[in-house]
C-alpha cells in the first residue's frame, strides 16, 4: 500500500476518533439528540468546507502548473526558432511538476544563450562599424534585431579578423608610402598643395581613411613624385655632364669646380636651378673662348675616330674639323658631330670592343709565337714557358671563335645599316684573313729557310769537316718523335749534300780529316758559333738575317688604327680556313 493511502486511512481514523470524542463529550454534557445532530452536521459541514477549500487550492495549483508548462513550451518553441536550434520534444514519464521544472530550466538556458548572442552581436557590430569607418568599407550584412546563429557569429568574427588584418596591411602600406612621399617631396623641394597631400603629410596617421581609393591615390601620388624626381635627376645628370664637358674644354680651375660639389651630387629643384645657372655662365665663357673650346672638341672627335676605326676618307668627310674660322656656327657643328660619334659608338660598342679585343689578342698571339721560336726560352725558370705555351694554344683556339662571333655581329650590322662594315677603310674580315695568310706564309717561309740552312750547314760540314763533336742534349730534352724527325731530316740533307759535292768535284769525295760516326753529326738546331769550322768554313749568308727582320716587322701586329691611317697595303685573297668563305 502506498504511503498516501496509509495517511488517508489514518486521517479517516483520526476523524472517527474525533467524532466519537465529541459524541462522548456531548453525552457527558447532556446535549439533547437533536442538538447533537446539529452539532454533528456543523462538524461535517466544517470538515467538508475545509476539504473543499483544500481541494480547490490544489486544483488551482494544478492549473497553474499546467499553465506554466504550456507557457514554458511556448517560450521554448519561440527561443528555439530564434536561436535556430531544433524544437524541444516532450519527455515521456514525467509528472507535471517535473515537466514544468524541466521546461523552465531549458527556457532559462536558452534565454541566457540568446542574451549572450545578442551581446556578442552588438560588440561585433561596433567593431565592424569602427573598421568600416577606417577602411571605408561596407558593414557586414546581418540583422541587428534578430538573434544570430552560431554560424553567423563565426562568420562575423572571421569577417572582423579579416578586416583587422586588412587594416594592419593598409596601415603598414600607408606608412611606407607616406615615408617615400615625404622623401620625394624633400628631394624635390615640394610642399603639400592639395588637401589630399596635406592630409597625407600633415595630419595624424590614425585620422587618415585607409580606403582602397586612398591607397590607390597614394600610389599614384608617389608614382608622380618619383617620375618628377627621375626627370629632375636625369635633367641634373645631363646638366652635370654638360658642365663637366665645359669645365674640361674651358680648363676651369679645380677651386671653381669645388663650389659646385653640392650641386654635382644632389638633384633637388634648387640644385637644378644652380646647375642651369652654372651652364649659362659656362656658355658665356665658351663663346668668349671659341678657339680653345673648338680645339678641345676636336680632340674628343679624334678619340672617337680612333675608337670607331674611321678611315682617312671618313675623317676628311667632316670638313669643319679642318676649318680655322672659329665661329659659333663652327662650334655648333663640332658639338653635333661629337654627339653623333658618341651615339654611333654607343650603338655599336660591342662590335667595336670585339674588334679591339681581336687586335689585342692577335698581337699577343704573334708575340707568344715569336717567343716560342726563341731557343733562349729553355733557360727560363719559374714555369713561364709552360704558361706562355698554354696561353698561346688558348689564343690559337679562341681567335677563330672570336672571329666567328664578330662575323655574326658584322652581318647583323650590315643588314641593319644597308652598307659594308669598314674598319679604317677596309673590310675587317678581309684584313683578318690576310693576317692569317701572312702568318701562315711566314711560318712556311721560316720552315723552308730552316731546311735550307740545315742543308747548307750539312754540306759545309761534309766539305770542310767539324772541329768538335757537339754536346749531347740532356736526357729527355727531345721526344722520340722529334728525334726520328731530326734523323730523317739529317738523312735527306746528307743525301742532298753528297749529290751536290759529287757534281761539283766530278765524283771526288772529300772526307773530313777527323773520323766520326754518323751518330756524331752536329745538332740541327745549332746556333751560330756553336761549333768552329776547320778549313775556312763559310759564315751564314747575310740575306737570311735581312729576311727575318723584314718578316718580323710585317708580323708585329701594328694596331689597326695606326696601320690603316698610314695606308695599309692589301694582299692576296685570304687563306685562313675559318674565313675562307668571305
Amino acid at each position: 500500500m502506498r504511503r498516501s493511502e496509509v495517511l488517508a486511512a489514518e486521517s479517516v481514523s483520526c476523524l472517527n476518533k474525533a467524532l466519537c470524542h465529541l459524541k462522548d463529550i456531548w453525552e457527558e454534557i447532556g446535549i439533547p439528540e437533536d442538538q447533537r445532530l446539529q452539532r454533528t452536521n456543523v462538524v461535517k459541514n466544517h470538515i467538508k468546507g475545509l476539504l473543499d477549500m483544500m481541494i480547490k487550492e490544489e486544483e488551482s495549483l494544478r492549473n497553474r502548473v499546467m499553465s506554466s508548462i504550456q507557457d514554458s513550451k511556448n517560450k521554448l518553441e519561440k527561443l528555439c526558432l530564434d536561436l535556430q536550434i531544433p524544437i524541444h520534444q516532450d519527455e515521456v514519464g514525467l509528472t507535471m511538476l517535473q515537466q514544468e521544472n524541466s521546461l523552465r530550466t531549458q527556457v532559462e538556458g536558452l534565454l541566457t544563450e540568446k542574451t549572450s548572442r545578442m551581446q556578442q552581436l552588438k560588440a561585433l557590430r561596433e567593431q565592424d562599424q569602427e573598421l568600416c569607418d577606417i577602411l571605408c568599407s561596407i558593414p557586414f550584412c546581418i540583422s541587428p534585431d534578430s538573434v544570430p546563429s552560431k554560424d553567423q557569429l563565426n562568420s562575423f568574427e572571421q569577417h572582423i579578423a579579416n578586416q583587422n588584418a586588412e587594416k594592419a596591411n593598409r596601415y603598414a602600406e600607408f606608412m611606407g608610402l607616406k615615408k617615400q612621399i615625404i622623401l620625394c617631396m624633400n628631394d624635390l623641394d615640394h610642399f603639400p598643395e592639395t588637401s589630399f597631400e596635406k592630409d597625407v603629410v600633415c595630419e595624424q596617421e590614425d585620422l587618415f581613411c585607409l580606403s582602397s581609393e586612398n591607397i590607390t591615390s597614394l600610389k599614384l601620388l608617389l608614382c608622380k613624385l618619383e617620375q618628377d624626381k627621375a626627370e629632375n635627376e636625369a635633367a641634373c645628370e645631363a646638366l652635370r655632364e654638360k658642365i663637366q664637358q665645359l669645365w674640361d674644354r674651358l680648363q676651369v680651375p679645380q677651386e671653381e669646380r669645388e663650389v659646385f660639389n653640392e650641386h654635382m651630387v644632389m638633384s633637388k629643384k634648387s640644385n637644378l636651378k644652380a646647375l642651369q645657372a652654372g651652364i649659362d655662365h659656362l656658355e658665356e665663357l665658351k663663346l668668349k673662348n671659341m678657339c680653345h673650346v673648338t680645339d678641345a672638341i676636336r680632340s674628343e672627335i679624334a678619340v672617337f675616330w680612333e675608337k670607331c676605326f674611321f678611315s682617312t676618307e671618313q675623317r676628311q668627310a667632316f670638313s669643319p674639323y679642318f676649318s680655322q674660322d672659329f665661329t659659333e656656327e663652327l662650334l655648333s657643328l663640332h658639338d653635333a658631330e661629337i654627339q653623333r660619334l658618341k651615339q654611333h659608338y654607343e650603338n655599336h660598342k660591342e662590335l667595336f670592343d670585339g674588334v679591339q679585343q681581336w687586335e689585342q689578342n692577335w698581337r699577343l698571339f704573334l708575340e707568344l709565337d715569336k717567343k716560342a721560336t726563341d731557343p733562349s726560352r729553355f733557360a727560363n725558370r719559374g714555369g713561364n714557358l709552360l704558361k706562355e705555351e698554354k696561353q698561346r694554344a688558348e689564343l690559337h683556339k679562341n681567335l677563330p671563335k672570336l672571329e666567328k662571333k664578330l662575323k655574326g655581329q658584322i652581318d647583323a650590322w650590315e643588314s641593319e645599316q644597308g652598307s659594308e662594315f669598314m674598319v679604317n677603310g677596309q673590310k675587317f674580315l678581309q684584313y683578318v684573313a690576310e693576317q692569317w695568310q701572312a702568318y701562315q706564309s711566314e711560318k712556311d717561309r721560316e720552315k723552308l729557310q730552316r731546311h735550307l740552312k740545315k742543308s747548307k750547314q750539312t754540306e759545309e760540314d761534309m766539305l770542310y769537316g767539324t772541329a768538335q763533336t757537339p754536346k749531347r742534349r740532356l736526357l729527355g730534352s727531345n721526344t722520340p718523335n722529334k728525334s726520328k724527325w731530326m734523323n730523317a731530316s739529317s738523312s735527306v740533307s746528307m743525301a742532298t749534300s753528297n749529290s751536290t759535292i759529287r757534281s761539283a768535284y766530278s765524283g771526288i769525295i772529300c772526307r773530313s780529316p777527323v773520323p766520326r760516326s754518323p751518330m756524331r753529326r752536329p745538332p740541327l738546331s745549332a746556333k751560330k758559333g756553336s761549333a768552329q769550322k776547320i778549313g775556312g768554313g763559310k759564315p751564314p749568308h747575310p740575306k737570311v738575317n735581312t729576311c727575318n727582320k723584314e718578316n718580323e716587322t710585317r708580323l708585329k701586329g701594328t694596331p689597326l688604327s695606326a696601320r690603316f691611317v698610314h695606308g695599309l697595303q692589301t694582299q692576296d685573297p685570304p687563306a685562313h680556313p675559318e674565313l675562307h668563305h668571305h
